[in-house]
């Protein structure tokens, strides 16, 4: 029986080739969903350099270890390619299609196959061939540029505006889409190009509208959304904590404001020629209280205050408790499957993947006896301690490719 648990995508089979960064994150959100999401790993590992216990992107999946660049591991591909809905890989373009895996040998294999395409600059362009990293795509299309005050330098939020937010989301709803068209059409399947610089370029697009408008000055810490407005942005308390403001409406600054104790010292919001003065007041009145008691006073407001947690505080905030946002599983502590389904949950299934434990499972379930086959021994293999005589179309390929 194939693993695949609940969640809508039950019945659904993904192949990811192994990378690190947006890919395994996006092949994790289908494998959460429900889909049967079988890794195809390879010979020395291409994770974060973490114990692959504790890499929860690769929780919900299994594990085959395949060397693709021996002509019986492109075989194996192949394999599950033909008995896969999905195929999923993150390496720099032109890759793939070297090593015999590419869209158009899997696609010959099995017309219906969605094979999704997860880079940093996307499959062509001027910079498509280069290494990069989720901080220069943010960078490149503006949207790290807004972030940060107006006299210091942009503040980049780890790699999850790019990577995860622009590039594993985008490719999740371009994976979806494509698989939903190829069912309508009669199982006709296609290649999705998900790069990071697209997906985090279509982000900003409100603001975009906002900045033709004349509602957004083209420089950051001067609008309303990105600290610019003293009613929305972040405040240090007493004790070196942080409260976070986003008090936008009226009526909720007015009762952010009357809770805050500043009703009657405070300049008005309206005017931005007095934004820094009435900064200057908010960020007195916080200094007075400790952050804990900060969040006593606005519990139960709709002044929109919120204290900043830790990543390690997050779990045990009493409304993210009681939603179950987090959960534990296998001695870790994580964020659970995210969105919620009504009919069909998602759920956390499987401990993360441990590389090539799974193969005997896979090759039963997928009907692929050729996984058991053991690999031949590799003459241009260079031995322990020499030089790597292979071609360099062979050696080294990024695994990332972004």
């Amino acid at each position: 029986m194939t693993e695949s648990g609940n969640g809508p995508l039950s019945g659904v089979r993904v192949v990811e080739l192994a990378g690190i960064g947006p890919g395994p994150f996006a092949a994790m959100l289908l494998a959460d969903l429900g889909a049967d999401v079988v890794r195809v790993d390879r010979p020395g590992g291409a994770g974060l350099g973490i114990d692959p216990a504790h890499d929860i992107t690769n929780r919900n999946k299994r594990s085959v270890l395949v060397d693709l660049k021996t002509p019986q591991g492109v075989a194996q591909v192949l394999d599950l390619a033909e008995r896969a809905d999905v195929l999923v890989e993150g390496y720099r373009p032109g890759v793939a299609e070297r090593l015999g895996v590419g869209p158009e040998e899997c696609r010959a294999r099995n017309p219906r196959l969605v094979y999704g395409r997860m880079t940093g600059w996307g499959q062509q362009g001027p910079l498509a061939d280069t290494a990069g990293h989720d901080i220069g795509y943010i960078a490149l299309t503006g949207a790290l540029g807004m972030t940060g005050p107006p006299d210091g330098p942009p503040v980049f939020p780890a790699n999850l505006l790019g990577d995860y937010a622009g590039g594993s989301l985008y490719l999740v709803i371009g994976v979806l889409a494509a698989l939903q068209h190829a069912r309508a059409e009669g199982g006709t399947g296609q290649v999705v190009d998900a790069a990071i610089v697209d997906g985090t370029a279509h982000l900003t697009a409100m603001i975009h509208g906002m900045l033709a408008a004349g509602g957004w000055q083209d420089r950051r810490g001067t609008n309303l959304l990105d600290g610019g407005a003293p009613f929305y942005g972040t405040y240090e308390t007493a004790d070196g904590g942080h409260m976070a403001v986003g008090a936008l409406e009226q009526r909720f600054y007015g009762e952010f404001s009357r809770l805050l104790g500043i009703e009657d010292d405070a300049p008005g919001r309206d005017d931005p020629a007095a934004w820094d003065e009435l900064r200057t007041v908010i960020a007195a009145r916080f200094k007075t209280r400790t952050r804990e008691e900060w969040t006593t006073v606005f519990a139960g407001s709709d002044a929109c205050v919120a204290p900043v947690l830790s990543l390690r505080e997050a779990p045990h905030h009493p409304h993210l408790t009681a939603r179950g946002t987090f959960l534990e599983h296998g001695g870790i502590t994580q964020p659970a499957p995210a969105p919620r389904f009504s009919r069909t949950p998602g759920a956390v299934r499987r401990p993360p993947a441990r590389p090539g434990a799974d193969t005997e499972e896979i090759a039963r379930d997928w009907r692929v006896p050729g996984l058991l086959v053991p690999p031949p021994a590799d003459p241009t293999d260079a031995p322990s301690g020499g030089p790597d005589r292979r071609p360099p179309s062979v050696r080294n390929e990024p695994s990332k490719g972004q």
